[in-house]
């Protein structure tokens, strides 16, 4: 439904987007193979600390029906089965490890008009329930999240969030850390035509009284090549380089600096995603 809110994890996302998505300061690749006939294969990879761990992905689209299957590098599967429209406005998803055989989890979404309902549960004895709800429109939104764990019988989140999204900006409020935190962000599209954004998030933490902040930028240089920012009030500074050399194929260049620390080294990261 075009009219319809975003489910409440997508509140901020546009500043976390901008602060934090592909920034990476490891060796890091992709690779993927599309398909017509509904299936298609992806491989990951990421060198951390000296070890080599990946996982090889595929999916397989049958109508309204979607199988993901994947295995990591110690031969962990995780399977995901997705059932869209079973009821009207509603999707389905099933999730287990192997051999995990309490990794069970089902996932139910409810898009209405003016709400997007979320919910997830664990498939055995003692389950982890988690609910998220969103009210509002594709605009302005007012949402929540919880989450419950019937073993320890407590609460592992409890958060509200607020948002205004327009094509030209977009504010948030949230209170986050089981109330602990506020986080406010706002993301303003400086000039369309070359895609440049500026934005800034803010964290106040109630129970100390501490502050942090982060502020960020894009700026796209050409049709195929874009550049990030960020500072944050720690001292660390970062800069991303992204090039799309080739249709969906994208090389991106991270580095990471601490201006506060007395012998720091800059962290270097290069991520690249291949599709034929």
């Amino acid at each position: 439904m075009e009219q319809s809110p975003a489910p409440f994890s997508e509140i901020g996302r546009r500043a976390r987007d901008l602060l934090t998505k592909d920034y990476s300061y490891d060796q890091k690749f992709t690779f993927s193979i599309p398909s017509s006939s509904g299936m298609g294969i992806t491989a990951t990879g990421v060198k951390k600390d000296q070890i080599f761990i990946g996982d090889i992905s595929t999916q397989y689209k049958l109508g309204s029906t979607v199988v993901d299957i994947k295995v990591d590098t110690y031969s962990n599967v995780s399977t995901k089965v997705t059932l869209v429209d079973v009821f009207r406005s509603t999707k389905l998803s099933l999730g287990f490890n192997i051999p995990d055989h309490k990794s069970g989890k089902l996932d139910v979404q409810y898009l209405h008009q003016h709400a997007a309902i979320n919910s997830s549960i664990g498939l055995n004895p003692s389950p982890l329930l988690e609910l998220s709800v969103a009210i509002g429109n594709k605009d302005l939104a007012l949402g929540g999240e919880i989450g419950f764990n019937t073993a320890s019988s407590s609460f592992t989140k409890c958060n509200a969030g607020l948002s205004f999204n327009k094509p030209d900006f977009s504010a948030a409020l949230m209170l986050t850390d089981r109330g602990q935190a506020v986080k406010a962000s706002y993301v303003h599209l400086v000039d369309p035509t070359n895609g440049t954004e500026v934005g800034a998030e803010m964290i106040h933490r109630l129970s100390t009284y501490e502050n942090s902040f982060s502020i960020g930028s894009a700026h796209k240089v050409d049709s195929l090549t874009s550049l990030k920012t960020r500072f944050s009030d720690n001292g660390k500074v970062a800069m991303l380089y992204q090039r799309e050399w080739r249709p969906k194929s994208l090389v991106t260049f991270s580095a990471e600096y601490d201006t506060k620390a007395k012998s720091s080294v800059p962290k270097l990261g290069l991520a690249l995603a291949l599709k034929p």
